[in-house]
């Protein structure tokens, strides 16, 4: 399984929606990259996804999104064909 890699702040209802989503599909481990106590972690998220919200996600090296487009991914099929990738 691909690893997950999710920037989160320690209040975000999308973050729990977001992490609940991905363990229901089996992943057992997300990297979180808390922002809100690490002003470095919100700097290099913005500088990457070019976003300011939270949560951003990572399968490996794509770039998901937040929680919205990680619930299109999964209602399209294309969540888990995404995490299972070698």
């Amino acid at each position: 399984m691909q690893a997950v890699k999710m920037y989160t702040t320690a209040v975000c209802p999308y973050c729990v929606r977001a992490k609940q989503l991905l363990k229901a599909r089996g992943v057992e481990q997300i990297e979180e990259l808390r922002i809100d106590t690490d002003p470095a972690a919100r700097q290099q998220m913005m500088e990457t996804t070019g976003r300011r919200t939270v949560p951003q996600i990572f399968i490996g090296s794509t770039h998901v999104g937040g929680c919205d487009e990680l619930m299109a991914l999964d209602a399209r099929g294309e969540l888990m064909p995404l995490l299972q990738a070698a």
